[in-house]
């Protein structure tokens, strides 16, 4: 199995695109991504617009080339609403549009869906449901919180996808996963490679109680002891803050311990993280376009 981090934040955009490609199918999880639209009062810099660029294209040319195209819930940075061709012709694997799904994710689904319906080869509702494709298996969770019960952000989808030999899960925007459901279902897919959104620890305090992160680091802390899993990936929500480190140690600790890697998806593209919408204000006050 190939996994390849096509955007995610640590690569300068928001998202956690995705492509898996397995001796049976090619799979591009979640080929959205997306801006900040206000960071320490500013817009984005034009760097950030050049990276989304960027990554917009290798999406989706790596849409063109995929046979399964997943959505695990209709937030912007998940999705390109404006590009509804390149499904064409592929097996769209999606979020159930009206079954636990708030009423955002709603109307975009129900705007979004007719608009693709006629000219993919195949779509269907994924929540909690298995797919085979040759030797390749794909299993979908129930939906779960998009971070803490009760979110008015509300659900998204889990994949794992086994070819036999490795088994991986992308964990969408579950955060931390700070729900105990979340961490249940994870651990009994006992993945060899997890990604996974973190605790948007920037809200800590004012929107969100620190417990939060406090669950988070509890959870991932119980995958890395109670499943095989060697590499596992923090990225999205937890890496817009610069000091992210620092509110994970006791999770990189037992990381290092375990002897497992604990890292972000540029990292497991063996490439240097490139913060852009955290460094908004430096790259302002450098006003550079290098």
């Amino acid at each position: 199995m190939k996994i390849i981090p096509l955007a995610f934040d640590s690569l300068g955009v928001r998202s956690v695109a995705t492509f898996v490609e397995t001796d049976d199918v090619n799979i591009l999880i979640d080929g959205g991504c997306a801006l900040g639209p206000r960071r320490y009062s500013l817009p984005p810099h034009p760097l950030e617009w050049k990276k989304l660029e960027e990554l917009s294209e290798i999406i989706i040319s790596h849409a063109m080339i995929a046979d399964v195209l997943i959505i695990s819930h209709y937030h912007y940075d998940h999705y390109f609403p404006a590009e509804p061709e390149i499904f064409k012709g592929k097996i769209a694997l999606v979020k159930h549009p009206e079954e636990k799904i708030n009423k955002s994710q709603y109307n975009r689904s129900h705007d979004f869906l007719p608009r693709i319906e006629s000219i993919v080869k195949k779509l269907e509702y994924a929540d909690n449901k298995n797919f085979k494709f040759g030797k390749t298996k794909l299993k979908f969770s129930p939906p779960v919180w998009h971070g803490k019960k009760g979110t008015k952000l509300g659900y998204v989808i889990m994949v794992s996808i086994d070819d036999g030999k490795e088994r991986f899960i992308h964990g969408s925007d579950a955060q931390g996963p700070v729900e105990d459901k979340t961490t249940e279902w994870i651990i009994s897919e006992d993945p060899d490679i997890l990604f996974q959104d973190g605790v948007a620890t920037l809200f800590l305090g004012w929107r969100e109680s620190p417990k939060l992160l406090e669950y988070g680091n509890k959870n991932c802390i119980k995958i890395l002891e109670q499943t095989k899993v060697k590499k596992m990936v923090l990225d999205h929500h937890i890496v817009r803050d610069l000091k992210y480190k620092e509110k994970i140690r006791p999770v990189l600790e037992k990381a290092k311990e375990l002897g497992k890697e604990f890292i972000t998806a540029a990292e497991f593209a063996e490439l240097k993280p490139n913060f852009l919408e955290a460094r908004r204000k430096e790259l302002y006050q450098k006003n550079t376009l290098e």
